[in-house]
């Protein structure tokens, strides 16, 4: 494995770029790759996800908050400067997405060797003392895949809660009251205390099994220059990161064990005509595929089953069956 070192750049539309362009470009079938990165000030918005329904606009932009749409499902995390994320590169062997222990396995044992209790729980949070110091989210297209993730160390927890809207429903499954009493920080539970760039340097070196076992991947000019012109085209434009909110007159949401669904559909004389479906799942594919095989049909369950029996749905959903989507749309 080796270590990608994006150079201190704290601009997530920068590290999002990097993450992309490395997992497209880097050969996963012979090397794996892990990238670090810390972001100023921005909220990570889900693949699937209604940015505006995410974000508390006032005050993300009152504080210059940037929203940014990362490429891989789940749902919306605060990152600043006291945020460490971590991103795993690899090869998508078939038995990779969706297992989230095989990735965070590493960082968690990294945390007990610095006294910290932590353990995986639920399908992508880690725990310690009972609160979650790190979100899980994972991408995979055409054999590669990523699996990344948060470390809460010194983040500034009010601005976490003041920054993202979350849905009463999400806040009821986990049988939680506020996101303030599930979410702690790792300094406070280190009995020594260290700065970020020492709690970096200690995850790094305990994935690789020592300091001098890290063997560098250094990015080429041509490298960091398709990066920015990424950076450019995707994660600096509204589009992306936004995206045209449609008109509908039909709105149908389920929490699943695997994640929330939240179908918005336009229906005019008994037809579709709009389809637009967001969630924080974790699936493979994109939505478009499937608002385009709704789109044109009458509003009936047998048109719906009928439409959906194109694609697999589970593995576009992360689980859910046919059946369930129908169901809910229906």
């Amino acid at each position: 494995m080796y270590f990608i070192d994006n150079k201190g750049i704290t601009d997530p539309r920068i590290n999002l770029a990097i993450e992309e362009y490395a997992l497209k470009t880097m050969d996963v079938d012979k090397d794996s790759f892990l990238l670090f990165y810390i972001n100023e000030p921005s909220i990570i918005i889900g693949r699937n996800q209604n940015t505006i329904e995410e974000i508390n606009t006032e005050f993300v932009e009152k504080n210059g908050i940037i929203p940014v749409r990362r490429l891989s499902g789940g749902g919306a995390v605060y990152h600043d400067l006291g945020n460490l994320n971590f991103s795993f590169l690899t090869k998508d062997d078939g038995d990779s997405f969706r297992n989230f222990k095989k990735f965070t396995q590493p960082v968690v044992d990294a945390l007990h060797k610095m006294g910290v209790n932590a353990e995986l729980s639920g399908r992508n949070d880690i725990l310690a003392e009972g609160k979650k110091i790190s979100g899980n989210a994972q991408f995979s297209t055409k054999g590669r895949m990523f699996s990344h993730g948060t470390l809460m160390f010194d983040t500034e927890i009010d601005a976490v809660v003041s920054a993202l809207k979350v849905s009463k429903e999400k806040i009821e499954s986990k049988g939680i009251k506020s996101i303030r009493s599930r979410v702690t920080n790792i300094a406070e539970l280190l009995k020594e205390p260290m700065t970020i760039e020492q709690f970096r340097s200690e995850i790094l070196s305990s994935i690789f099994g020592g300091s001098e076992n890290i063997q560098y991947w250094e990015l080429t000019e041509e490298d960091w220059a398709n990066i920015h012109a990424l950076s450019k085209e995707r994660y600096q434009q509204w589009d992306w990161n936004y995206g045209k909110s449609p008109k509908f007159n039909m709105k149908h949401s389920h929490r699943f064990p695997t994640g929330g669904v939240d179908v918005r559909l336009e229906v005019n004389k008994g037809i579709i005509e709009e389809v637009k479906i967001y969630g924080d799942f974790f699936g493979v594919g994109d939505m478009d595929e499937v608002e385009k095989l709704l789109t044109g049909i009458p509003y009936s369950k047998q048109a719906i089953d009928e439409a959906l029996e194109l694609i697999d749905v589970p593995k576009y959903f992360g689980g859910i069956s046919k059946e369930e989507l129908v169901q809910l749309i229906y």
